[in-house]
């Protein structure tokens, strides 16, 4: 079997290249491990818990035991699915602070600054928000990504955003426009009431227009030839066979598979691929390097008033929201309950924000299990810019084996300080007036619990990964020993291969990464058919004017 590209991974980045070398009249052929996407488990946003605690829709990766967190290991869920991970995330729209992408540049990433990203960020999004505040000329309004906004109609929604207006902080209509900074409404990748994935948007389309297939199967190594990548080698009904590639190969496999697949292949650091009886096609000592994520607490607070979503948390609820949503596709299974964000600064001399919120009229986990105490909301928090930084290693040269995944979270000074900062912002938050009709008390991490160890022993206890893996296949000069992509996200050392998803971030970015990892797939596929590039859009973006001496 061959075609003229092959990518293995049908996830976001994957989908959106299948779709632009497809549609420029390439053949595609996406090798994807897992199945279907269909059934109401992934296509209904309020269902988000489920797929991604299911093990025929996630790879079910965990970290290694992790030091600094008392040697707890945390799930690192990522999609083994078709859609990748946008077919189990929260559906969380973020396109990430134009200053991410400029400190991309300045490290090597030339052409990913955000006058270059852009273009692409308005080429791939269909924004239905344009009614409801925003300037739509920062906004794409025909491409196949559906960006919506939930009705925010619970009154809780209005509370947290007049929260943050008495605390002082800005509002903001669009984080993902002209000011990313300040409280306002989320925005979600959902459409007619349906999970938008990569795979509704890109994936299934191209399918149905251009020569664009998926074969479902392992890939096990990436063929090279004289220095050339040629195909992939997949393992599918327990046969193996490889697939070739007229023209190149392209990895996006996830932040965690690309790694894996490269050193499987050859490719990274010599002792390692040595110590596992690899030969060794290219020493590249950063591939697996550079492993970044965002942590997050949950500070829940139980309500005076019985108007939370807990009041649905029953069978009977659950089983009229399920029906409704079947054959209507509306009402509370058609949003994701994210639908209030915010993002601000943790102190002055920070010039844009390293803080995120994500606030939920419920007290519940990502797993599912709402707080005992019933009627309760709360606020999702996090830095946005840790310092810590991790590895993704094989555990052996056996594909069929998952990766040694080690985050090293909280392995800076900084962190601490940062997470006691968004606790104490959070809390002064639940404080306003707005809140006063609703706030009870405080459930988690509890009140009496002030003092920095106090705060240190329940961060240590309770943090968890906001699932946003990213940075282990490194984009930059190629004189970086470091590096493992070229700007055009050519690895470095072979000839017609390949890595586009959210591994080859520099740095991580503001938010939510599946709407950066799609952008990548995007910028990457002009790069594959040798295009030149949209033409940068020099729009400045939004800078506290005090940032130097004020917080807020």
């Amino acid at each position: 079997m061959v075609a003229d590209y092959v990518i293995v991974g049908a996830g976001s980045a994957g989908c959106a290249m299948a779709y632009r070398l497809g549609e420029a009249g390439k053949s595609v052929l996406v090798i994807e491990h897992g199945g279907t996407d269909i059934g109401p488990l992934i296509q209904m946003p309020a269902a988000l818990s489920y797929p991604m605690n299911m093990p025929i829709y996630d790879w079910g990766f965990q970290s290694e035991s992790e030091p600094h967190l008392g040697g707890r290991r945390l799930v690192t869920p990522r999609g083994k699915v078709i859609g990748g991970s946008s077919s189990i995330n929260g559906m969380v729209y973020v396109r990430g602070h134009a200053q991410d992408y400029n400190h991309w540049a300045s490290v090597g990433a030339t052409g990913w600054a955000y006058k270059d990203v852009l273009p692409y960020f308005k080429r791939m999004e269909h924004w239905h928000a344009s009614g409801q505040g925003g300037d739509a000329s920062w906004r794409g309004c025909d491409g196949p990504l559906h960006i919506t906004r939930g009705p925010r109609d619970n009154p809780l929604h209005a509370a947290f955003f007049q929260s943050g207006v008495q605390a002082g902080y800005q509002q903001t209509d669009d984080y993902n426009g002209h000011q990313q900074e300040g409280f306002g409404p989320m925005e979600q990748t959902v459409w007619r009431g349906r999970r938008w994935s990569a795979a509704n948007a890109y994936l299934k389309p191209a399918m149905k227009r251009f020569d664009v297939k998926v074969m479902r199967g392992l890939a096990r190594r990436v063929v090279i030839e004289n220095g050339c990548a040629v195909g992939v080698e997949v393992e599918r009904c327990g046969e193996i066979e490889v697939i070739n590639a007229s023209r190149e190969v392209i990895i996006a496999a996830s932040s965690i598979n690309s790694p894996k697949l490269l050193m499987l292949s050859g490719i990274g650091p010599a002792t390692h691929l040595a110590d596992h009886g690899i030969d060794v096609i290219t020493d590249r000592a950063g591939v697996g390097q550079n492993l970044q994520d965002h942590l997050e607490l949950y500070l829940q607070y139980a309500s005076k008033q019985p108007v939370t979503l807990y009041k649905h948390w029953n069978i009977i609820s659950k089983a009229m929201i399920g029906a409704r949503w079947l054959f209507t596709k509306t009402g509370l299974g058609a949003s994701n309950q994210f639908e209030s964000a915010a993002f601000i600064r943790s102190k002055a001399g920070v010039n844009y924000p390293d803080i995120q919120y994500h606030f939920m009229p419920i007290a519940v986990r990502y797993d599912g299990q709402a707080a005992a105490e019933g009627h309760g909301f709360q606020a999702h928090v996090g830095p946005m810019r840790s310092k810590s930084r991790g590895a993704v290693t094989l555990a052996s040269n056996d594909p069929n084996d998952a990766p040694k995944i080690q985050f090293n979270y909280m392995s800076h000074d900084q962190d601490w300080q940062d997470f006691r900062q968004c606790i104490r912002l959070t809390r002064e938050i639940f404080a306003q007036g707005a809140f006063a009709p609703f706030v009870k008390h405080e459930i988690q991490p509890g009140a009496d619990l002030q003092r920095d160890d106090a705060l240190d022993d329940f961060i240590r206890e309770h943090v968890e990964s906001a699932f946003h893996p990213c940075g282990t296949c490194k984009m930059g000069a190629k004189n970086d020993p470091m590096a493992v992509v070229d700007s055009q996200c050519r690895v470095i050392g072979v000839q017609g291969l390949r890595v586009a998803d959210s591994s080859i971030f520099p740095r991580i970015t503001n938010g939510n990464l599946n709407g950066p990892s799609i952008m990548t797939g995007e910028k990457a596929a002009d790069h594959v058919l040798g295009r030149t590039p949209l033409t940068p859009l020099n729009d400045a973006p939004w800078i506290h004017p005090d940032w130097q001496n004020s917080q807020r």
